[in-house]
């Protein structure tokens, strides 16, 4: 059979090889208006955003470290350059060297305590059928939501020497030696504020962890129980491993706030004391900044705190890091 063709003999067919797609000239015209025109919309909205950041983020942190090379009361007129003199001084202060073994201590303790409790309790409530689970954890979430100020007023109470809670507790006992004076003696002050930290952080932590084990397969404890794995070979081997990017997330976040948050409270609760025993770099910091009028040795604690927190957060960025595992 043969195909009879409709084009004349002679002519060529241009048709197929010279029209362009419908609209695609078009759209090769508009493309670098389009990009323009989106790129000056995403600058439009990005603006506001950068500047502020710049104002109240960028200038103050460079006006920090301009500020620890000079020598300045904080009010007066008259400012001293002197370069690296300011940390050179910190080696030699034995209150800094103090506080910043105090800021250490409560990190590593209020951490490890903050989210082995966390997971611990996200897990159960997770796992386990506990009636009355909503309210548990309405409990222990309202410590969050309250006021740090509120906070260090709540444990000031509780660990007052005479009328407190934890020792009238005690005493209804029959422990009296057990009493102590839990602000005043410079052996566990410091862990009085770490218990205040834990428990002002621990509900938020806990339900973060409970969404993300929420999201894990059920289809997975399922397989794993009818191997025989006991719930902790389950959490070590399933829960674990799947949330450990959201357990990564929060960790650095809590180490950059618990910074802040031992500050609150320490100032609220102890002042510092007693002698120096609570104080926190940057309570050490404050004091010498707005009530000794030493601004520039007290904007050099600022720097060490900034590169503090700066090293700690890529430390435990890097020690955590693994391939993400997916379901």
């Amino acid at each position: 059979m043969t195909t009879l063709s409709t084009t004349p003999p002679g002519s060529t067919n241009h048709t197929s090889n010279t029209a362009p797609p419908r609209g695609s000239s078009l759209r090769g015209a508009g493309t670098p208006a389009r990009r323009r025109g989106s790129g000056r919309f995403v600058l439009a909205c990005l603006l506001p955003a950068l500047v502020l950041f710049a104002v109240f983020m960028v200038v103050p942190t460079v006006n920090v470290f301009r500020m620890s090379l000079y020598t300045w009361s904080g009010f007066s007129p008259d400012m001293r350059f002197v370069g690296l003199d300011n940390f050179t001084r910190l080696l030699d202060d034995r209150q800094f060297v103090r506080a910043f073994q105090n800021t250490v201590a409560l990190l590593v303790v209020v951490s490890v305590v903050t989210m082995g409790m966390g997971l611990f309790l996200a897990a159960i409530m997770t796992r386990q059928r506990l009636r009355g689970r909503n309210l548990y954890r309405f409990l222990l979430y309202i410590p969050n939501v309250l006021s740090v100020v509120v906070i260090a007023a709540i444990f000031s109470a509780v660990y007052d020497q005479e009328n407190g809670l934890l020792n009238g507790t005690l005493r209804l006992l029959s422990l009296d030696g057990l009493q102590r004076v839990w602000l005043g003696d410079q052996k566990i002050v410091l862990y009085s504020v770490a218990v205040a930290m834990v428990w002002q952080s621990l509900g938020y932590y806990m339900v973060l962890y409970m969404a993300g084990m929420s999201s894990v397969p059920e289809e997975l404890y399922e397989a794993s129980a009818l191997d025989g794995a006991s719930p902790a070979r389950q959490f070590f081997a399933i829960t674990l491993p799947l949330i450990w990017q959201s357990l990564r997330t929060t960790l650095t976040f809590f180490i950059m706030s618990a910074v802040n948050l031992s500050f609150v409270l320490v100032r609220a609760m102890t002042g510092g004391g007693p002698d120096g025993s609570s104080e926190v770099l940057l309570s050490y910091m404050y004091k010498q900044a707005y009530t000794n009028s030493s601004y520039g040795y007290g904007m050099a604690i600022g720097v060490v705190i900034f590169t503090f927190s700066f090293l700690v957060s890529l430390l435990v960025s890097r020690a955590t890091r693994r391939e993400p595992l997916q379901f």
